[in-house]
């Protein structure tokens, strides 16, 4: 009995240790990917359009992460998060997990991330590529871009070297000197971001013309190695893009064209056609607005990378550039950043026939009608992001050398 009951009080011991320690889950629920972060850090989020196999949404993706652990906070990542209802579900799913701070990635995602915004006041809400920040004028609601026209207009310096060098080597004539260009939507940022390409060309190839077709879609492979082949076949002889997968850049290598890429060095899936690459280096935003949610600072409604901020960067060069490009774009690049030079000096292009006059205004505001509403070319150049961070550069007429195969996007 006595051993009985020894035993019983053994066991009676054990039980009140097990329950004093307790089991436990995780807490913190979980996003598609938790990482980084010491215990108890700041948390993180990040929407995403795609996922890695995009060049777009890898390039979020990686900057955050590097930029998460740098400052030592929780990363959460929603990847394949639609521009509909699922981004603010999964805004509010992060908010649920306790971030601080949530940045989404894509133009679509914009309404519902506001929406998220006005239903959770303690939390920043920080969106690339928007237009509403600076109209909505929620304290917790942020737009942040980067002046990437720069970027686009130094690419399309290394493509009008490689023009000029096809007509010196007599490969083709200066009237042949076409450039095929394969866009998503007609929105401003594309647009921006083709007639900055095409202006960077003309510089040094006064003779370039430009072919611009559309997708409809930030990330369709087979359409865009299509719209590639097509522009190709319609005597482009020289390709860029602002769409997501490598579709161009692989059809450029199977035909032998030159191409331009963005966000990302195409050059293992070209290495016989690859030029050059412009992305924007996320890392400098990520690293600007965290620190303030950090420190108790307040976030600009709207945020501009520049040049000298890091966050517009020019990527490898390839091997089969045109010779001098280097020494070129290092001249080029000096003068964007002390202001000789502007992307689009008036007196550079035309639309229609005509130059932008002095105070040619643009719809900055984003109202519904697309109303022109600020003032935006003055001192001989017009102000890109600098009234807003997206880009507004006008999309009614494209600048003179310029075709649009198709405007159904």
């Amino acid at each position: 009995m006595k051993k009985f009951l020894a035993l019983l009080v053994s066991l009676l011991m054990v039980l009140t240790l097990l329950v004093s320690c307790g089991g436990g889950g995780d807490t913190t629920g979980g996003g598609e990917e938790e990482g980084g972060g010491e215990e108890g850090a700041l948390k993180v989020g990040l929407i995403t359009l795609h996922d890695e196999n995009s060049t777009y949404d890898k390039n979020f993706l990686d900057a955050f992460n590097e930029s998460c652990s740098k400052l030592g906070v929780e990363a959460i990542i929603e990847t394949n998060v639609p521009e509909g209802q699922e981004c603010y579900d999964k805004a509010m799913d992060l908010v649920d997990k306790g971030c601080s701070i949530i940045f989404a990635d894509s133009f679509g995602h914009e309404d519902f991330m506001i929406q998220a915004a006005k239903e959770a006041p303690d939390v920043q809400f920080c969106h690339a590529t928007g237009v509403k920040a600076h109209t909505e004028g929620l304290a917790n609601y942020h737009n942040a871009f980067a002046a990437i026209y720069e970027g686009r207009y130094l690419a399309g310096v290394v493509a009008g070297m490689k023009l000029n060098e096809m007509i010196d080597g007599g490969t083709i004539t200066a009237d042949q000197a076409k450039m095929g260009y394969v866009g998503a939507y007609t929105y401003n940022e594309v647009v921006s971001g083709y007639s900055s390409f095409f202006l960077g060309a003309k510089s040094v190839c006064p003779t370039v013309t430009m072919d611009v077709t559309f997708t409809g879609s930030w990330y369709d492979e087979t359409a865009e190695k299509e719209g590639a082949n097509k522009l190709i076949q319609n005597g482009c002889v020289l390709i860029s893009q602002h769409a997501d997968s490598f579709g161009a850049p692989t059809a450029c290598e199977a035909a032998g064209v030159p191409n331009v890429s963005y966000n990302g060095s195409t050059k293992a899936q070209g290495p016989n056609t690859y030029l050059v690459s412009s992305r924007i280096n996320w890392s400098p935003y990520y690293e600007y607005a965290i620190g303030q949610v950090q420190n108790g600072g307040s976030i600009d409604a709207d945020w501009t990378g520049t040049l000298d901020t890091g966050s517009v960067e020019i990527l490898e060069l390839g091997d089969v550039i045109a010779e001098g490009t280097q020494d070129k774009l290092v001249e080029v690049e000096a003068g964007l950043k002390d202001g000789s030079i502007h992307v689009f000096d008036v007196s550079t292009f035309t639309i229609k026939g005509e130059a932008l006059p002095d105070g040619f205004e643009a719809d900055v505001d984003s109202d519904p009608e697309y109303q022109a509403d600020t003032p935006a070319v003055s001192g001989g150049y017009f102000h890109e992001s600098e009234y807003r961070s997206a880009p507004y550069f006008p999309t009614a007429d494209p600048i003179d050398g310029i075709s649009l195969l198709d405007t159904a996007f």
